[in-house]
């Protein structure tokens, strides 16, 4: 991949071997997902997803927010446009910034600071959501006036249930970091001064674990996982010995043998 992308309102970076960082670099808008911004977005999703070295991708915030959402000027800039145009324009918009859940590797949502509406959305295509202890998430959408975007009546239901979906939805109301760990919303909650760390840390330990099994865990678990028991018993049936003939299964072996640290090669 090149790290050489134009990039608009929007960092790459490669802090370890097999570690993508992406940074909403927007700060003085709170990293609203600007034109240059959505564009840059995409084109770094293409990178990644064609490159065999990554292995798990971290979004974060440059400044003191995650994500503030949507550009409002854009939002609220076109009072007389057509439905039909306003959502052919969305549609782009959402397949945009939620072209990351086609990636096959791991994908974490650092949460570091704010993150509203269609940047909380953001976090919610992701894998696994850490928490700065100082950020605060909402989906305000019916408090500004318009139906919730960017696929949120379904990827919040998903994370934290139909229950606790509606009433953050349908009430707009945000929620702090200890909260949001307890109904689900995130995962873990780090101390603001070591968050960033922390998130590295995890991160370059998914890094390390072998990449084919790593990638058919999270096909295995899209959507929610399988329909039922017999197919999720069918596909790990299948899943599991592709992983058992690869070189990185008797490198794991030798490795928890020797009591070291393994050296997957995603072969």
């Amino acid at each position: 991949m090149s790290e050489n992308l134009d990039l608009t309102d929007l960092r790459l970076e490669r802090p370890a071997p097999g570690v993508v960082r992406l940074v909403l670099d927007n700060p003085g808008q709170r990293n609203a997902m600007s034109d240059g911004m959505t564009a840059s977005w995409g084109r770094a999703i293409d990178a990644i997803e064609q490159d065999p070295s990554v292995r798990v991708v971290v979004v974060t915030g440059a400044g003191s927010a995650f994500c503030s959402g949507g550009n409002p000027a854009w939002i609220a800039g076109e009072p007389d446009a057509e439905v039909d145009y306003l959502r052919t324009r969305m549609i782009a918009f959402y397949r945009a910034w939620l072209a990351i859940r086609r990636l096959e590797v791991p994908t974490i949502a650092a949460l570091n600071g704010h993150a509203v509406g269609a940047g909380l959305c953001l976090a919610l295509a992701c894998d696994i959501r850490y928490a700065a202890a100082g950020a605060k998430l909402s989906v305000p959408f019916v408090r500004l006036g318009m139906h919730p975007g960017m696929a949120a009546t379904y990827l919040l239901p998903n994370v934290v249930g139909d229950a606790q979906a509606r009433e953050l939805l349908l009430t707009g109301r945000a929620v702090e970091a200890d909260e949001a760990l307890r109904i689900g919303l995130v995962s873990r909650v780090f101390a603001d001064d070591e968050f960033g760390a922390r998130v590295d840390e995890i991160a370059e330990g998914i890094a390390a674990t072998a990449p084919i099994p790593s990638r058919y865990t999270k096909v295995a678990l899209r959507e929610g996982g399988h329909r039922d028991f017999e197919s999720a018993v069918q596909w790990e049936a299948l899943a599991q010995p592709i992983t058992l003939a690869t070189a990185d299964l008797q490198e794991g072996v030798q490795a928890a043998r020797q009591k070291r640290a393994a050296e997957f090669k995603g072969v």
